[in-house]
């Protein structure tokens, strides 16, 4: 393997074992950014509406809100893997 092969491997896989783990994430963050073509469930990824509203700037037609299942308390749903 060359040398730049192995930098590459040595970046990749840790940054696919974080993509991986972040997937299986069983946690309800309470921000969403909606809007913008995200779809209905948005990007609800934030643990603070600070965060949320860095994320949604200069987006455009994106706004934050609370995510309907942490402000409803519905559970996630089952994941069928």
């Amino acid at each position: 393997m060359t040398e730049d092969r192995m930098r590459f491997a040595l970046l990749l896989v840790p940054t696919l074992i974080g993509f991986a783990s972040a997937a299986h994430a069983e946690r309800d963050y309470p921000w969403c950014v909606f809007g913008g073509g995200l779809g209905a469930p948005g990007e609800c990824m934030y643990s603070t509406r600070e965060q949320c509203l860095a994320s949604a700037s200069g987006r455009w037609n994106t706004y934050c809100d609370i995510n309907p299942r942490v402000r409803f308390k519905q559970p996630a749903p089952r994941r069928t893997h």
